[in-house]
């Protein structure tokens, strides 16, 4: 039986079943949100971890129920293209997630990431619990006393609000279209390894 919450389009011939986003997480589970950027890039960094139960792309951060993703991309709703991250706390942290959080975004760019322009794809960590707001406040000083980067870390650390499932030809697109989704990746990995090496050439002319 497809859940409530699944999200069909015709174009992606299949059903998403989103019944784990819906049901209440056992003792033994949690959820992390974040945003970086368009949601294709962060599903399978993440989905294929160990630990890892779900990755879901939807909205979250604005003031639309239900918002579409013609709507969010319009940059009137206030939403941010994010993914869900469902784990077993057992096999992964949430300290675990944001190191891997980290390598994935320019987390020097307020406005957007690398082809990605505009609001909604501005890079934010979702925090559901003061639990998770100390451990990803302690992260980001880390990484801004690490000095990797030669700009300011601006990613914001916000309390996370509803978080709304993308359509479905939305998810899992990595595995739907591996061709196109390989090229925007490497892309994105491309500029990444551009950048870190320009932050330590930073490091380099600093030590002198």
């Amino acid at each position: 039986m497809q859940s409530a919450l699944s999200t069909h389009n015709e174009r992606a011939g299949q059903t998403f079943d989103l019944t784990i986003h819906q049901n209440p997480d056992p003792a033994w589970q949690e959820r992390a949100i974040f945003a970086g950027g368009c949601f294709w890039c962060l599903v399978k960094p993440f989905e294929t971890r160990p630990g890892i139960k779900a990755v879901i792309s939807g909205y979250t951060g604005g003031i639309t129920t239900k918002p579409t993703y013609e709507q969010v991309s319009s940059q009137k709703t206030g939403h941010v293209e994010a993914v869900e991250i469902i784990y077993d706390k057992r096999l992964v942290s949430y300290q675990n997630l944001l190191e891997l959080y980290w390598q994935l975004i320019d987390p020097t760019d307020a406005t957007g990431q690398i082809n990605d322009r505009g609001n909604n794809y501005r890079p934010v960590i979702f925090v559901r619990n003061q639990r998770q707001r100390q451990e990803a406040e302690t992260s980001k000083l880390a990484l801004i006393n690490s000095q990797k980067f030669s700009k300011p870390i601006v990613v914001p650390i916000e309390t996370a609000t509803k978080f709304w499932p993308a359509e479905n030809y939305h998810q899992q697109f990595y595995r739907k279209h591996p061709q196109r989704y390989h090229l925007i990746a490497q892309t994105r990995q491309n500029y990444l390894r551009v950048l870190k090496f320009s932050g330590k050439i930073k490091q380099l002319f600093n030590k002198k």
